[in-house]
Formats: structure tokens, sequence, C-alpha cells
């Protein structure tokens, strides 16, 4: 983990792995989608709903995986200090904030013909919306800390604690009386039909790439920022230099 500790190492993987990660997952993720659309059968109790669910669950595997990328490098930060940490977590924030998003959009459009209503308190429904403030309130506190030059400790202790709303969302379907269906898919198996479950599974791997290869150009875009604001503070500062001196000169 600390070879990448250089920024300079970092960039020169970053730089063919961002291009292969986001071309990939977006080729995956499209053709899982029209695969989904074209060759699957619309389903016996949902109809033709059930296609949305090759966004909705890679929306909502990477809103939650998200977080948890979050949590990992606050607690890499905390524990090594990584300087790349912090760049991580605040390029994660904004990618899982938009999947969460989707994630609620399109269990809403599927919930109206399914449950008759664009929403519910139900337990799954309310702790992703609770994810979803929880990303607003990381990016806000994320960007005023790098704005005022507080600690990014804040950030991270904040990143730590809102990974306990995760294993809420995992199992909420189980802990309470939910309208959501249960896990379809445990360590004991699967209860989707392969004709799904297929389509499902390539969407879920070329949304998770598309998402790397997000979060790898949000970090350098981050790093390049980082380094431009350092270059301009190095020049007024050496610009600033000789008017400071020049007047011990001409006491001299």
């Amino acid at each position: 983990m600390h070879i990448y500790a250089n920024p300079k190492r970092f960039l020169s993987l970053a730089q063919w792995l961002t291009p292969l990660l986001f071309w990939s997952g977006l080729v995956l993720s499209l053709g899982a989608i029209v695969w989904g659309i074209i060759n699957v059968a619309p389903d016996r109790l949902m109809g033709e709903s059930v296609r949305i669910l090759f966004i909705h669950v890679p929306a909502a595997w990477l809103g939650m995986g998200g977080w948890a990328g979050i949590a990992i490098s606050s607690a890499v930060l905390l524990i090594w200090k990584h300087p790349l940490a912090s760049i991580a977590a605040r390029a994660i924030a904004l990618p899982g904030m938009t999947f969460t998003a989707i994630c609620l959009a399109t269990g809403s459009i599927w919930g109206r013909p399914t449950w008759g209503t664009w929403w519910v308190w139900d337990g799954r429904l309310t702790s992703m919306l609770v994810l979803l403030f929880l990303y607003a309130g990381y990016i806000a506190l994320a960007q005023a800390t790098a704005r005022e030059g507080g600690s990014v400790k804040i950030a991270a202790i904040f990143g730590i604690v809102g990974a306990i709303n995760i294993p809420i969302i995992n199992r909420s379907v189980v802990w309470w009386n939910s309208l959501h269906q249960p896990p379809s898919i445990t360590a004991g198996g699967s209860s989707i039909d392969a004709s799904y479950l297929w389509p499902l599974l390539a969407a879920v791997i070329g949304f998770s790439l598309l998402f790397g290869g997000i979060v790898l150009m949000r970090m350098r875009a981050l790093i390049a920022e980082q380094q431009v604001e350092a270059r301009l503070r190095r020049r007024a500062l050496d610009d600033d230099a000789p008017v400071a001196a020049r007047p011990m000169a001409e006491s001299a």
C-alpha cells in the first residue's frame, strides 16, 4: 500500500488504469442493460418493471460500496497517515452519492407500479435515504476542511462513524417487517432465475469498473489541483521575499 504513497507512482499507475476501467466498465454496463432489455422476458409478478433491476441493483451496491470505500480510506488515513487516503475518500464521495440517488430514483419508479406508491418509510428505503444525506454531509465537510485548511481527520472520523449505516441497510429487510423483498443472493445461493442473474451480475461488474474509473479520474484531478495550489503558494512566497528584504538592505 505504501508503495503508492508517492503521488508520482500513483499517477503512473492511474494513467493507464483509468481508461481501462472506465471504457471496459462502460461497454459492459451498456451491454448488460441492453441484454436485460432485449433478451430478458417480463417477470411473472413484476412484469416489464423487472428490467429496472439492471440499473437499480448495481446503483444500490455502489452506493453502499462507495461509503465502505470512504470508511476504509478514512481508517488508512488515521492509522497509517497515507497521503492519498483523504484524496481517495473525497474522490469516492460524489460518485457514491450519485449512485445512491440513482438507486432511490429507480426504486421509486419500480415501486409505483409494484407497491402503488412512489415512497414508503420502509426500513431499506429510509436507511438508503440516510446514506444519501451522509454523503451530502461528508462532501460539505470535506470541501469546507479543504477550503479553510482544517484537519482532514474530522472528515475521516465522520466517514468511519457513517459506516454504521451500511450493515443497517444490508440487514434492514431481515430485521424489520419490510415491503422490500428479502435478499435474493446469499451465501446459500441465489433465488434469481439464471436468465436474470447473469445480465444482473454483468451489470454489477460493469458499473463497478466504471465507478473505479471515475474515482481514479477524480483522484488525478484532485492531485493536480493540489499541485497547482502548491505552485501558486511557492510563487507567491518567492515574489514577496525580495519586497520584505529590501528595507533591511536599505537600512544597512
